[in-house]
C-alpha cells in the first residue's frame, strides 16, 4: 500500500494526535529601558565580604545583604559605598539587596602574577596604605615593601611604613633604604605604646597589609580591642608566618565618643602582582622627578638602562638627588621582582 504524500498545506497529524495541538507560548514581560530609581534606598558601607554575602553598616546597624542581579558581574568589595534596599533592620535572618555601588575614590588592586592581566581589587575608597613589616622574626622583605609602595602610588593612596618588633632589631637598617622616597614611618614593639600609630590613623581609612607573622593582627587587636583577630606564629624553619586572617574586614577605630577612623585588616600576602601598573603612572607620584622627564624619548620607562633618560641628565647636572632617583628606579624594578 502506497503512503500518501503530505503537501505543505496539509496537516501532518489528525485532530486526535497530541502533536496537533500547539504548545503554549512562553509568556514574557516586554522589555523596557526604564530602570528603578531606588529613591528609597539606604546608604551603606561594606565591611565584610563572605561567599556572596556582604556585611554592610546602614545607619549604625549591621545588615546582611546580597548583590542585586542588575549589577551583573560588577564586583563589590570591602570599603565600597553602596545603596541598599529591602530589609535593613539588621535582625537575624533578614536580607537586604545592594542595588548600586557609588563611584570609588581609590582602588587598591593587584594581579596574581606579573604576567597575569586579570586585576583583583582588594579594597575601595581607602586613602592610606599601612605596610606592616617586622624588623626580625620574620626578617623584613623589601620586595613586598617596594611593591606595596608602587601599588599605593598607583592607587593615589598615601603610604605609611609600620615597623614592628623593634625590640628584636634596629629599625635604622631598614629606614635608611626608604628615607630618600620620603615615606613616613612609625616604629612599634611588643607591649609598647602605639599612640603615634593611632594618631596617624585618625580621620583616615587605612588598609593594613603585610606578610603573615609580622604582627599585623596584634596591632589591630591593640587598636580595636573588640576586634578579636587571631594571632599566628612564625615557622622557625621557613621564617614565614601562618595565615590567620582569611578575608578583609573593615573595623572602626574607636575614640572616646565617636569613630575616629577606619581600619581594613587584610590576609597575609604571599603574592602581589603589579602587571596593571604603568611606569608613567608611577613617575607621576613623584612630581619633582616627573618634571625632569619632559624631554625623555618617547616610550622611555625611566629605568636605569634607558638611554637619554632625563633623570640621568638631572643627576649629572646636580638637579636631582641621586639617592632619590635610585630609590624610584628600585620601585620601578620591583614590578617584576619576586617577593621572596
Amino acid at each position: 500500500m502506497e503512503r500518501a504524500l503530505v503537501t505543505p498545506g496539509q496537516r501532518r497529524y489528525g485532530e486526535e494526535d497530541q502533536e496537533h495541538y500547539e504548545r503554549p507560548r512562553r509568556r514574557t514581560r516586554p522589555r523596557t529601558k526604564d530602570r528603578p530609581t531606588y529613591d528609597d534606598a539606604h546608604e551603606g558601607l561594606v565591611l565584610t565580604v563572605d561567599r556572596g554575602r556582604y556585611g554592610v553598616v546602614v545607619d549604625d546597624r549591621a545588615v546582611t545583604a546580597m548583590k542585586a542581579r542588575p549589577l551583573g558581574r560588577k564586583g563589590v568589595v570591602v570599603g565600597d559605598r553602596v545603596r541598599v534596599v529591602g530589609d535593613v533592620t539588621g535582625e537575624e535572618g533578614s536580607l537586604a539587596r545592594i542595588v548600586e555601588v557609588d563611584e570609588r575614590s581609590t582602588t587598591l588592586r593587584r594581579s596574581a602574577d606579573d604576567d597575569d592581566a586579570v586585576e583583583r581589587v582588594i579594597v575601595a575608597n581607602a586613602d592610606q596604605l599601612v605596610i606592616v613589616s617586622a624588623l626580625a622574626d620574620p626578617e623584613p622583605r623589601t620586595g613586598l615593601i617596594d611593591r606595596a609602595l608602587v601599588a599605593a602610588y598607583d592607587a593615589g593612596m598615601k603610604p605609611l611604613l609600620c615597623l614592628t618588633k623593634s625590640d628584636l632589631a634596629d629599625p635604622e637598617t631598614l629606614l635608611v633604604t626608604y628615607r630618600p622616597l620620603g615615606v613616613p614611618w612609625v616604629v612599634t614593639r611588643k607591649g609598647g605604646d602605639i599612640g603615634e600609630l593611632r594618631e596617624r590613623l585618625r580621620e583616615r581609612t587605612s588598609v593594613l597589609i603585610g606578610h603573615s607573622g609580622v604582627g599585623k593582627s596584634t596591632l589591630v587587636n591593640a587598636l580595636v580591642p573588640d576586634a578579636d583577630r587571631a594571632i599566628g606564629h612564625v615557622n622557625a624553619v621557613t621564617g614565614r608566618g601562618r595565615h590567620t586572617s582569611t578575608s578583609a574586614i573593615m573595623l572602626p577605630l574607636p575614640g572616646e565618643d565617636t569613630v575616629e577612623g577606619w581600619i581594613i585588616d587584610t590576609p597575609g600576602i604571599r603574592s602581589f602582582g603589579l602587571a596593571h601598573v604603568q611606569p608613567q603612572h608611577l613617575i607621576e607620584a613623584f612630581p619633582d622627578l616627573d618634571e625632569m622627564t619632559e624631554d625623555c624619548p618617547r616610550g622611555c620607562t625611566h629605568g636605569e638602562d634607558e638611554p637619554e633618560c632625563g633623570l640621568d641628565e638631572a643627576v649629572e647636572r646636580g638637579h636631582a638627588d641621586p639617592l632619590r632617583v635610585e630609590s624610584f628606579r628600585r620601585l620601578l624594578a620591583a614590578r617584576s621582582v619576586s617577593l621572596y
